[in-house]
């Protein structure tokens, strides 16, 4: 098992849910977490929790990751005590409708692969030079079931995580013959915000999503993440799909 203790794990989209989970699951390794999102407010509570609780180091700041300038700003302007991340947990990302695609609303369609597409790209364009240089480092994409099946009203949602697959795999093929390491860790069904985000705020719909069997939890996920980073460093975890015991497919739920 590789050691954590004082190694530098960068979570993107970590304010809530399998981000900030992760965040916490590294923190209680030892490690130093340095996070970033939009909601500033959130992570100054969650540095503070991991001050507290786990004794480590954390560092956080406001970013967008669909913004490529802010993206290559804010990785170049890390305190020097924070610019050697060994570990980048690409997590930032969402989904918007469930509308077929003749219906579909452009603007979410473009917030979608904005953020899961090209903001995976810039944040890992930005920190992998660092991590070759110095040799050694592991990127951690977060992916889907929806980037291995497809399900109706998916079609863009389905195609970024689909996206994320594939980029993980050309970068195990572009990276090969350097020591870093890429990992996607691709959940089923995860009881977070991601229904609320995907409905436009609307509760009771969300909360539909998860009824009548016991999806997975953000925490899940991150023990997940974790043990993929936890690897020996001559052992590289391509690929971990995790599902519910109550999801088959990403139709297919057992519910009583």
């Amino acid at each position: 098992m590789l050691s954590l203790k004082n190694k530098i794990v960068f979570v993107t989209g970590a304010s809530a849910g399998i981000g900030e989970a992760a965040v916490k699951a590294f923190a209680a390794e030892g490690a130093k977490v340095l996070m970033c999102a939009r909601r500033t407010d959130r992570l100054k509570e969650l540095a503070r929790a991991i001050e507290r609780d786990h004794k480590s180091a954390a560092h956080f700041f406001p970013l967008d990751v669909r913004d490529q300038a802010a993206v290559d700003k804010a990785v170049a302007a890390l305190p020097e005590d924070w610019k050697a991340i060994e570990i980048l947990v690409n997590n930032a990302g969402l989904s918007r409708g469930l509308d077929k695609l003749p219906g579909g609303l452009v603007g979410d369609w473009e917030e979608m692969i904005d953020a899961n597409v090209k903001g995976l790209l810039y944040v890992t364009r930005a920190v992998l030079p660092g991590m070759i240089e110095r040799g050694r480092g592991h990127v951690i994409n977060l992916g889907s079931i929806a980037g291995r099946e497809v399900y109706p009203g998916g079609s863009v949602y389905c195609a970024t995580k689909f996206a994320v697959k594939a980029i993980s795999k050309i970068l195990r093929l572009d990276l090969n013959g350097t020591p870093v390491r890429i990992s996607e860790v691709a959940p089923g069904m995860v009881e977070t915000e991601f229904s609320l985000v995907r409905f436009h705020g609307d509760q009771e719909r969300a909360e539909k999503v998860y009824k009548g069997f016991m999806p997975l939890k953000a925490a899940d996920i991150a023990e997940a993440i974790v043990w993929c980073a936890t690897r020996p460093p001559h052992v590289n975890v391509s690929e971990v799909v995790i599902m519910p015991t109550a999801q088959a497919s990403t139709t297919l739920v057992h519910r009583t």
